[in-house]
């Protein structure tokens, strides 16, 4: 009998599973023709909300009614601009430093913590002994490392990557060019790196805001090499480390291991031989895999180029990892080994020497000609003559730039992305073709899409399942609610399954639906949309009344029907209200779903926060409770009406209609 109370809940989660299974001036001349959705059967404030769904993070109260004003053709070639001021998004991000610093600004300013800890040991601000017993000494011990820090103008790591998800999440819910903006999360998920692997995290503000963003909607060659050369991608992948292989003869290496010995023996005169040899075996090994790494040669093939079924062989990535042999970073960028030549061919009095020995620097990218590989290579039957240098990598990217299975890859995901979970074959090879045309024009091959019936049919209508930070920030923006502090928000977004940046796999996060739908992440959206209406996240403010101008509703059913409306723009809303209206006369009904989704999902605060975090939060322990006791006072100054309207709109946004985009 226990189980019965919480049926409606259960019964809501099954619905919801199973049915999100099942420069301005050249811009406008890209449009030259209407958009098809007459003949798919669509009235044109029906087309403008589809274009809003998809190519914005939702949309805002009202906007419907802009881009019909305005035109759809004209509307989308001013997102193909992307050149609309961005006056608030700039003030809101004031503040974030970080967003204005260089690489070498950020290595210097927020140093791994065992990096960090050596520097105050070295510097005297923490005494070995301490480490050893900093667990019976933690409070002393973490002042002494707070005060080191905070007189050398050094920051925790977590820092940093607060700043870079906050930035995200402000962007997206105020950027004026939003397509740019989703634009920049798909071909960030695309070139993925992330914020796991301790080596790429510092690299990765530069690499969204330097690399990404500005080639969002340019040409996909222009985007595929400005990836190659980034830190974050040369340290990700491990290709900063991929030199040509040691091919010494036996002369040279007995000469090599003779020197070595007499090294030893000056360095550490009381080793005896047997330990001597220990040394040495343990310095050829390192050496010997300090060779060619083939990761980076491996993925741009099949995940950023020619894709999983793209006509390459395992000898073909081989060949491609030799031609890239040599690209890395620039000396102690990474802390990675400074070689001498390295070293010189980047000093003023050196550079045009070693330029002349092909060394290459753009940037904090290095081509380091003394790492390459100067043999002949064979690529997909193109041919690369013995000699070469850092031009034979440009060739690589510039040969699978434009190989036809790049342009059918990219294509598809583009149209996975803003079209369907599984796009027609007709729909892909019109892209395609585009694609080859243009030579990649990211903007060219967009609008054949949208000028494609396949976009506007019916079956693409609401098809596509929202990603936890897509759900969160269509939340936001469509209440009209305002974002002062972000940082709760990440934590929903994380706790909901997608923790921003951080997805470890080269792969970045699948792009369909049924990876984002079980019972645990359905119970978590529902929870967060209870959560966003009844104020109990911090650092997001809304006004449901206002969005009704101050009217009040007659009944919940009234006003399931009034706020449908403001939250699912011009869909047909009878099955949705049929299906809700018994959970919002359910005065258990938020209960139940904490109920359901602390058994099913337990609160993982603990597990998400960093442990180089707590000291930061032991900092701001205090904001945080008084942020809490506000959140309190708001929610039980609330009457019943307000309580009711929550429950309305939580449900909405927990509803199977609006996960769908």
């Amino acid at each position: 009998m226990k189980n019965k109370s919480a049926y409606p809940v259960v019964v809501l989660v099954l619905l919801l599973s199973g049915m999100l299974l099942v420069s301005f001036k050249n811009a406008t001349s890209y449009v030259k023709k209407a958009f098809p959705y007459k003949k798919e059967g669509l009235t044109e404030r029906q087309a403008a909300a589809h274009l809003l769904s998809r190519f914005t993070y939702g949309a805002k109260p009202g906007q419907v009614d802009e881009v019909v004003k305005m035109g759809l053709e004209n509307w989308f070639a001013q997102q193909l601009a992307a050149n609309q001021p961005e006056d608030r998004v700039e003030q809101l991000l004031a503040g974030y430093n970080s967003l204005r610093m260089t690489n070498e600004q950020i290595a210097r300013t927020y140093p791994k913590g065992g990096q960090l800890l050596k520097m105050a040991i070295r510097d005297g601000a923490i005494a070995k002994d301490a480490v050893k017993k900093e667990k019976e000494n933690r409070a002393e011990y973490r002042k002494a490392l707070q005060a080191y820090m905070l007189q050398n103008n050094y920051k925790l790591q977590n820092e940093l990557n607060r700043e870079l998800q906050n930035q995200k999440i402000l962007r997206a819910t105020y950027s004026q060019n939003q397509l740019q903006e989703v634009l920049t999360s798909f071909w960030f998920n695309h070139f993925n790196v992330s914020l796991s692997d301790n080596d790429c995290a510092r690299f990765i503000v530069t690499y969204e805001r330097d690399v990404i963003r500005p080639n969002a909607l340019g040409n996909f060659e222009t985007i595929l090499l400005a990836t190659a050369q980034s830190p974050a991608m040369l340290t990700y992948l491990d290709n900063f480390m991929s030199a040509a292989p040691t091919d010494a003869s036996s002369a040279e290496q007995e000469r090599r291991e003779q020197r070595m010995r007499q090294q030893l023996r000056r360095q550490q005169p009381g080793l005896s031989p047997v330990q001597q040899k220990q040394v040495m075996e343990r310095v050829q090994k390192a050496r010997k895999e300090q060779g060619l790494n083939e990761n980076y040669a491996r993925e741009i093939m099949e995940l950023h180029t020619l894709g999983v079924d793209g006509g390459y062989t395992q000898q073909d990535v081989t060949q491609a990892a030799r031609v890239l042999t040599g690209w890395t970073i620039f000396p102690g960028l990474n802390g990675n080994t400074i070689n001498r030549k390295e070293q010189a061919a980047n000093s003023n009095g050196n550079s045009a020497y070693f330029a002349r020995q092909g060394f290459v620097r753009e940037g904090d990218f290095l081509f380091a000609a003394n790492r390459h590989d100067k043999g002949e290579k064979v690529v997909m039957g193109t041919r690369f003559p013995a000699g070469g240098g850092y031009e034979e990598g440009v060739k690589l990217i510039n040969m699978l730039a434009k190989h036809p299975a790049t342009a059918r890859f990219i294509s598809s995901k583009l149209a996975v992305r803003f079209v369907s979970d599984n796009p027609s074959k007709s729909l892909i090879d019109k892209m395609a073709k585009t694609f080859t045309k243009t030579d990649g024009d990211i903007r060219q091959v967009l609008l054949t899409m949208v000028s494609s019936p396949e976009f506007w049919s019916k079956e693409a209508l609401r098809e596509k399942t929202k990603s936890p930070f897509e759900l969160a920030i269509s939340s936001v923006r469509s209440l009209n609610a305002e974002v002062t502090n972000p940082a709760p928000l990440a934590f929903w977004i994380a706790k909901m399954g997608e923790k921003m940046y951080a997805y470890q796999a080269p792969t970045g996060f699948p792009d369909k639906g049924q990876f984002w739908i079980n019972t645990g992440s359905l119970l978590s959206r529902m929870n967060f949309g209870l959560a966003l209406v009844s104020r109990r996240i911090p650092g997001v403010q809304l006004d449901l009344a206002a969005l009704h101008q101050n009217r009040e509703p007659e009944s919940a059913e009234h006003a399931l029907r009034i706020y449908s409306n403001y939250l699912l723009p011009e869909r047909n809303l009878d099955e949705t209200v049929q299906r809700l209206t018994p959970l919002v006369n359910d005065p258990e009904y938020s209960t139940k779903v904490n109920n359901a989704a602390s058994k099913l999902a337990p609160d993982q605060e603990d597990q998400l926060m960093e442990e180089e975090e707590v000291m930061l939060m032991n900092r701001k322990g205090k904001e945080r409770q008084a942020r809490k006791k506000t959140a309190a006072r708001q929610e039980q100054a609330s009457n019943g009406q307000d309580m009711m309207l929550a429950q309305v709109v939580g449900i909405i946004i927990g509803s199977p209609e609006f996960q769908r985009r």
